[in-house]
């Protein structure tokens, strides 16, 4: 199972951000999404949607192992996370994300809050 995107569909509108900010972090802040959307400018109305693909590049780069596969989803273990960021500068998508007032990287996990928040389809999974 994986999250994917049709970049045409994509308006800008940045819903899926605030879901999953919402269900993650319980705030609306399109920061802690694990999701990004790039505006193609300066061609107006262009947008590509930057998805965590589970790759696993993460728990590559990870020195310490505290990023590990679990029915096909990477996870970080806080606990064994050193904050060394080698998993953020690892993520091809640059969805490997980090933030003032969390200790620990975080990424996507599948929960589908952007697929079903997403008003063009945009995002779904396969």
């Amino acid at each position: 199972m994986q999250l994917r995107a049709i970049h045409e569909n994509c308006s800008g509108c940045r819903t899926c951000l605030l879901a999953c900010s919402i269900v993650n972090f319980e705030e609306t802040n399109p920061a802690k999404s694990v999701l990004r959307i790039e505006g193609l400018f300066p061609d107006p109305g262009r947008y590509r949607v930057r998805l965590c693909n589970q790759c696993g590049l993460c728990a590559e780069a990870c020195p310490v192992e505290a990023i590990s596969e679990q029915d096909g989803i990477y996870r970080v273990d806080e606990e064994l996370c050193t904050q060394c960021l080698e998993c953020v500068k690892a993520c091809p998508q640059g969805v490997m994300r980090t933030h003032t007032g969390l200790q620990t990287p975080f990424k996507c996990t599948l929960c589908q809050e952007c697929v079903e928040a997403c008003p063009r389809g945009a995002i779904f999974i396969e």
